[in-house]
């Protein structure tokens, strides 16, 4: 059976900020703070995955066939790490309604917000998810600069505002790099969607301008 996850990044009023926070930002600082969590992220800054096209099967000359075995299992321990670390799955509940109440899902009580002219960013993935993708593309360094942790966020207006400079740093390339970063992003991209390497920027910057504050969640739908 297939799954199929999202990855959202919405405006707010801080009024909606404010009642968010309590829900989530506990969640997303207990995540943060599991042994588990940082010794893959470290794992993964320490050491940076190789090109994507050798990750599985039998490659090319270049790929996994020419790495010797016990080299291939190292490689293929790195990646599943990166995956455990990057993979939607501790904040399901934000979308199922799992808290403890049980009254509260993103999908209701975040996606569905009035948001007037300014329009989220969805990433809807088949089988896939949009985090590791974007992450593996734009590496550790540039991905530490997105607040929270693992594109799940809460910001009120003002954090919005004082996060954009990292977020301009994060996601500005030069030709040079958003050719290398496309390349390393194996998403599927439907025509007129818009890319991962562009939607968060393009939110903070129409956030930041019309003072509102971001929510950021990654999620299984189901």
């Amino acid at each position: 059976m297939g799954i199929t996850s999202a990855w959202g990044i919405s405006p707010h009023d801080d009024s909606v900020i404010s009642a968010l926070e309590p829900r989530m930002r506990p969640l997303i600082e207990s995540v943060r703070a599991l042994p588990e969590s940082r010794e893959r992220w470290e794992r993964w800054a320490a050491e940076p995955l190789p090109d994507r096209r050798s990750w599985y099967g039998s490659g090319d000359g270049a790929g996994r066939t020419a790495v010797p075995e016990r080299e291939r299992e190292r490689i293929d321990a790195l990646i599943e790490s990166f995956h455990e670390l990057t993979r939607a799955g501790p904040f399901d509940e934000f979308y199922d309604g799992r808290d403890d109440d049980g009254d509260f899902s993103i999908l209701n009580d975040v996606w569905s917000d009035d948001f007037g002219e300014l329009v989220p960013f969805l990433a809807v993935c088949s089988k896939d998810y949009a985090v590791p993708a974007l992450f593996h593309a734009i590496g550790s360094r540039r991905a530490a600069l997105i607040p929270g942790w693992i594109g799940n966020f809460v910001l009120s207006a003002e954090q919005v505002r004082q996060s954009l400079p990292q977020i301009e740093a994060a996601f500005s390339f030069t030709a040079e790099q958003r050719a290398e970063a496309e390349d390393q992003l194996w998403l599927d991209q439907r025509p007129g969607e818009e890319s991962v390497l562009d939607g968060p920027l393009r939110c903070w910057r129409e956030a930041a301008a019309h003072g509102l504050g971001l929510c950021g969640a990654a999620v299984h739908v189901w």
